[in-house]
């Protein structure tokens, strides 16, 4: 689950991370109000979960509150990669002095986090690891012991940062880091953390700009965080997924794809891709999936006006197949589809199941290896 800049920046403030005075504005005035509580030029910045705001005109500097809500009046009517803008953050502008990035992340390889710094902030950390990868400095962090400030002090020297801002530096990554790890996130970032001139001429780090990714898998742990989802986000059809406890993703290709298993779900993509097709989605109905799930699985799945075939690749351990087949033939009669189905069932009561599908009615099509099955897949989708 993504989350605004503005949510991102108040949970880090809420572990220390300065960040600047702002507000959330979702109308013109409502951003004027802002500007004048502030004083002073402010920044509006658009509120949409996509990269590349900037570049789309989407922040913008106010001078005045006139000039705030006559710009705050462009943003909001604007459409941002598609995503409309709902919501704008009114920031105090910041005297940039440097920018830094700061980051961490879960190093799957490694099986813990990695923070990252790098003294080429406000711009895309992939954009600087593909060009310049020197310019990034990295350290791994052992979950049981934590970020300790030798490790701090290594990214801050290698970024060249003034011996200064240090012991700054140092408290805004124990404080990035903790967030991190107390919101059960994949990802927390400060691009840019940069050096700000104060009011009385002092120089701080001040995170201007923020971003966090939690893992759906820990928010029951969080329900104040899990609260914070802006379902506009979503197309209809991953909130309807969410909702029901499955795991969709929506593709472009043609065969709509429905699989018990994470990584049965992408064997299966990629074995469909082996044979010259496209998957439509990636959809996990997981373990001990019903009759039920499975019929509004199946309901997502023909929705999608480009799926030309469907394929059922089910295991049956924890996944009953003759559960999953009762489930197949519900959804069948409530949306009457009129594209082939290639279904493989093999497993617990791999024998009932195929015989209820067998003995429907309906048109489809058997295999008993996930080789055959995608073939028979690709085929039947090119002859639609």
């Amino acid at each position: 689950m993504k989350l605004h800049e503005y949510q991102s920046k108040r949970i880090f403030a809420r572990y220390g991370v300065p960040i600047p005075e702002g507000d959330v504005a979702t109308t013109p005035e409502e951003a004027r109000a802002i500007a004048e509580r502030l004083g002073g030029p402010v920044v509006i910045k658009s509120q949409v979960l996509v990269g590349g705001r900037g570049k789309a005109g989407g922040i913008k500097l106010a001078k005045t509150p006139d000039e705030a809500e006559r710009l705050a009046a462009q943003i909001l009517s604007m459409e941002i990669k598609g995503l409309p803008v709902r919501k704008v953050l009114v920031d105090r502008a910041a005297d940039i002095r440097q920018e830094i990035y700061l980051g961490v992340v879960v190093d799957r390889a490694a099986a813990r986090p990695v923070m990252m710094a790098s003294s080429e902030g406000g711009v895309e950390i992939e954009e600087v690891a593909r060009t310049n990868p020197e310019a990034i400095k990295k350290v791994h962090v052992d979950p049981f012991i934590g970020l300790r400030g030798y490790q701090t002090r290594y990214l801050a020297k290698g970024i060249g940062l003034d011996p200064t801002f240090h012991r700054q530096f140092d408290r805004i990554a124990h404080g990035l880091y903790q967030a991190f790890v107390e919101s059960d996130a994949s990802l927390a970032e400060i691009n840019p953390l940069v050096v700000t001139a104060n009011e009385d001429g002092s120089l701080s780090l001040l995170a201007v700009d923020g971003k966090m990714v939690l893992d759906d898998n820990g928010l029951f742990r969080h329900p104040d965080l899990a609260e914070m989802r802006d379902v506009d986000e979503e197309t209809p059809t991953e909130r309807e997924a969410r909702e029901a406890g499955l795991s969709y993703v929506q593709l472009e290709g043609e065969i709509g794809c429905m699989v018990n298993g994470a990584g049965l779900a992408m064997a299966t993509m990629d074995i469909i891709k082996h044979f010259g097709g496209e998957p439509a989605n990636f959809l996990d109905i997981g373990g001990g999936a019903k009759a039920e799930r499975v019929a509004t699985a199946l309901r997502l799945i023909l929705a999608d006006p480009n799926v030309k075939a469907v394929l059922f690749n089910i295991f049956g351990g924890i996944t009953r197949c003759d559960e999953v087949a009762r489930g197949i033939l519900t959804a069948l009669e409530e949306v009457k589809p009129d594209v082939p189905m290639v279904a493989r069932l093999v497993g617990t009561n791999e024998e009932e199941g195929r015989r209820l599908l067998e003995e429907s009615g309906y048109s489809m099509i058997t295999a008993t290896t996930l080789a055959e099955a995608a073939q028979k897949a690709v085929e039947a989708a090119r002859n639609t």
